[in-house]
């Protein structure tokens, strides 16, 4: 008997539904939210992949992917709108499009990853492997593509400094999102013809596996945060975007910052380093830095003799028309005669159409460099390596969204004694956003085992161990200053020498595995498509 019309299309209503929900639980998981069973949206994937129309089975999975991968990252980076409507008269319009063209753009990457596994993935339970494999391997992809974009792996959906994450000081944060995939994903063959035997065996690896991880972390975490003598400020003055671009906001910006810096401590001694975030002052630094300035004499009345302040400022060199700009962190003492420079570090990875027009000749001539007023934009510093203040350990520092990505802090020696993150997520608004990128950044203090001092101009700033655990921090929408000494780093983790190579040989070796296991699986009976 065929199957009434109107049941199919409740069918492909329904198959519709559980695509997005499937996204949607997954990135649930993610802050601020931290519903860890979301990751099971994985395991519900798996079971509508495995399940894909048999008369077009790549076509059917690749959709099925794309809805789902399409909903996770609409709830993951709808706080990018918010950069739009910092001038809602000039650009209020493009948020909806930003937020839809985003979401929908990554998606295509997990439908790719859809019709990957549904090309090579046998009927046998270690199909399950075959799906983290693949899926891993798409996100890889995403962090390294088109300049990349890393926001929200899998792996990283747990929080960062518990337990579970400690696992990224041995595989990295896609290592970690591959034995995430597999742990969910377990789930999903209990709605499939497995036997009860492989359906128990997958689920009880994953549990295994967890505990593993758990307990692994649970015996690392145990060692004590140490500290040491160098002593830290952190500076959040609370400004938002919106209110950066009248010259009359100037004024009132610098009073801010330079405020709060020479805010006595209310415990402990004088702050030897003072952290500004990125852009803190909206300003060519080389003009509020000039010596006869009112900014410079009020900068050095702030500072305490030999203090040094690590700022985030924009800076330019040349002129004419080989002027160029760098987004960049300054290094500067206050000595008797002056603010002496001390090192500089240009932002590397620069954000496409944020600072920098990717195919900038064509994008100008067909009139898409003016639309989304990019201008000219900065230009990229070189690899970045570690600044040596004298009077400091080596530090590395990472400007904004450069914390997303794993490996990015140099492995060459001098290894860097600790790593500042400056950041401007007052571009997100008091959205998920700064919460979403605090746990990510805290993921490369992990790897590298190397303490974080981040500082945002709204929050979320914060002191962080090497261990990822936040000590000390200043949520959203507060003004003040976070005082504290620095964590010691410690040992070099395996990640630190290692990077993805554990990653890439897991990966490989399920690939392999995949494939002889579709040539000895016997011919499957169809699945019902659902």
């Amino acid at each position: 008997m065929s199957e009434h019309p109107l049941l199919r299309k409740t069918g492909r209503w329904l198959t519709l539904g559980l695509a997005l929900g499937a996204g949607l639980s997954a990135a649930a998981a993610h802050p601020p939210f931290g519903l860890l069973p979301g990751l099971l949206g994985f395991g519900l994937l798996l079971h509508l992949l495995d399940r894909a129309d048999p008369a077009k089975p790549l076509r059917s999975a690749f959709w099925r992917g794309w809805l789902a991968g399409s909903a996770y990252f609409l709830v993951s980076t709808w706080w990018v709108g918010e950069a739009f409507l910092v001038d809602v008269a000039e650009h209020g319009w493009q948020a909806p499009f930003a937020i839809g063209f985003l979401a929908c753009g990554l998606g295509l990457l997990w439908g790719a990853a859809g019709l990957t596994y549904r090309l090579i993935a046998p009927r046998h339970a270690g199909r399950v492997l075959t799906f983290a494999a693949v899926f891993a391997v798409f996100e890889w992809l995403r962090g390294h593509m088109l300049s990349g974009f890393p926001w929200d792996l899998p792996g990283e959906a747990w929080r960062a400094g518990g337990w579970v994450s400690q696992a990224a000081s041995v595989f990295g944060a896609y290592g970690l999102s591959l034995i995430t995939l597999a742990m969910a994903a377990a789930a999903g063959i209990w709605g499939g013809s497995d036997s009860r035997r492989a359906k128990a065996a997958a689920s009880g690896l994953a549990i295994l596996a967890l505990v593993v991880l758990g307990g692994g972390g649970a015996l690392r975490l145990a060692a004590p945060t140490r500290f040491t003598p160098v002593r830290v400020r952190v500076v959040q003055a609370d400004i938002e975007q919106a209110d950066k671009w009248t010259p009359e906001a100037f004024r009132s910006i610098f009073d801010a910052y330079t405020g709060l810096t020479a805010q006595p401590p209310a415990t402990g001694g004088v702050p030897q380093v003072v952290l500004w975030p990125e852009g803190a002052i909206p300003a060519d630094s080389a003009v509020f830095l000039a010596e006869g300035t009112w900014t410079h004499d009020a900068l050095m009345a702030a500072l305490k003799p030999g203090q040094i302040l690590i700022m985030g400022a924009a800076r330019s060199d040349g002129v004419g028309a080989d002027q160029r700009f760098f987004n960049a962190a300054l290094a500067l003492r206050r000595d008797a005669g002056g603010l002496t420079p001390l090192a500089i570090y240009d932002k590397h990875h620069l954000v496409p159409f944020g600072e920098y027009m990717p195919m900038d000749s064509l994008m100008g001539a067909i009139g898409f460099k003016a639309l989304v007023h990019v201008g000219d934009g900065f230009t990229a510093g070189p690899r970045p390596a570690p600044i040596l203040p004298p009077g400091l350990p080596a530090l590395q520092v990472l400007i904004c969204y450069e914390s997303l990505f794993p490996a990015f802090v140099a492995g060459d020696k001098p290894r860097p004694a600790w790593i500042a993150n400056l950041s401007n997520d007052a571009w997100f608004g008091k959205t998920s956003g700064p919460w979403q990128h605090l746990n990510l950044a805290s993921y490369r203090a992990i790897e590298e085992g190397l303490p974080m001092v981040r500082a945002t101009p709204t929050g979320v700033s914060a002191m962080i161990d090497a261990y990822g655990r936040p000590l000390r921090r200043l949520g959203q929408g507060a003004r003040g200053v976070i005082d504290a000494d620095l964590p010691t780093a410690i040992a070099s983790p395996p990640y630190r020498t290692l990077r993805d190579w554990p990653f890439w040989i897991a990966v490989g070796l399920i690939l392999a595995g995949s494939t002889r296991w579709v040539r000895l699986s016997p011919a499957p009976a169809p699945l019902r498509a659902a």
